[in-house]
């Protein structure tokens, strides 16, 4: 027991916040569908279910991937996030077919909902609490990529730089996102049908929700099932390249491979070194390059390989030539 509390502390914060405020946010749009029979209330509470079942899955899923290799399992658990997510992306799914069936049944046949006010301030609230953690996450994302930013600018800044977030960041970043456009749909919704009487405009809501949501299933589950493949990242290739490249004893690099286990990285690395240099001098490059690359973010392991010099540069200053 103890372990699992210590794996959890290590778990996606963002993802643990997000579940927390979705629960809270889902029992209070449920209690308010109850009273007023709003299609486009009943669209946001299965959403926020969703959400918060989701960033569950998510905050346990990051947590336990974190746990250490065994001799069962000697390259660790690194792609268990990924397979958590991908399980994640199906409750989203069922939840935006259930969305947009009832979005359907109300256009065909629309119904006045009662309540006018208890529906635009419950959802009032809930975009209230979903920008709040949507702005968490913009910081999250900024955090985890190492680029200081304060104030309106992170709202810009995480747009630009969310490919690089852990998936357990990025699902909730996107997640809300959509809650954030969704909440806002619904209330455009909810005041044009009382002022108007075009009833089936909930309803036409109420689908574009869960197509939204429908989006994020998609997206998500491309990313995750190249997650569990093994993805190469190369933004980081290119970086540790130059890094390597810097040494004075590195010639050349022969081969290079970032590959990205969930929010871990394994580097393989081949270089060319002058052969007349010994044993011990190879093993103090390669002892210098291990701290060096070590030292970046999200690397937990490096394998490096010499070989000796060839005289034909295979790395052209951001990247392998290819043979």
């Amino acid at each position: 027991m103890g372990e699992l509390f210590r794996l959890l502390r290590k778990g996606n914060k963002s993802a643990l916040i997000a579940g927390i405020v979705n629960t809270i946010i889902s029992i209070a749009k449920g209690v308010a569908y109850m009273f007023t029979g709003n299609v486009a209330m009943f669209a946001e509470t299965m959403h926020s279910l969703g959400d918060a079942a989701n960033q569950f899955f998510v905050f346990i899923g990051s947590a336990l991937s974190k746990k250490s290799p065994t001799d069962r399992f000697p390259n660790g658990f690194g792609r268990l996030v990924n397979l958590v997510l991908l399980g994640a992306v199906l409750i989203v799914g069922i939840m935006a077919f259930e969305t947009i069936q009832e979005g359907y049944h109300h256009i065909l046949h629309p119904a006045k909902s009662e309540g006018f006010l208890i529906n635009v301030g419950v959802l009032a609230f809930a975009l209230i609490l979903e920008m709040y953690v949507l702005y968490k996450a913009m910081k999250e994302v900024m955090h985890e990529v190492g680029e200081p930013a304060s104030g309106p600018s992170v709202i810009f800044r995480s747009f630009a730089h969310l490919g690089r977030a852990k998936p357990a960041t990025k699902l909730v970043f996107m997640e809300d996102l959509v809650a954030t456009s969704g909440g806002l749909l619904a209330i455009l919704a909810v005041i044009i049908s009382h002022f108007t009487g075009v009833l089936w405009i909930e309803g036409a809501a109420s689908i574009l929700i869960g197509l939204m949501m429908f989006f994020v299933v998609g997206r998500v589950f491309l990313d995750n099932a190249a997650g569990v493949l093994g993805r190469a990242d190369e933004e980081m290739e290119e970086k540790i390249g130059q890094l390597v490249m810097s040494d004075p004893d590195v010639k050349d690099i022969q081969d290079l491979a970032v590959i990205k286990e969930g929010e871990d990285l394994h580097v393989e690395l081949e270089i060319e070194i002058d052969p007349s240099l010994t044993i011990a001098a190879a093993d103090d490059i390669k002892d210098r390059l291990q701290e060096k690359i070590m030292a970046e973010k999200g690397v937990v392991d490096v394998t490096i390989e010499f070989d000796e010099e060839d005289g034909v540069m295979t790395w052209n200053g951001d990247s392998l030539v290819k043979k």
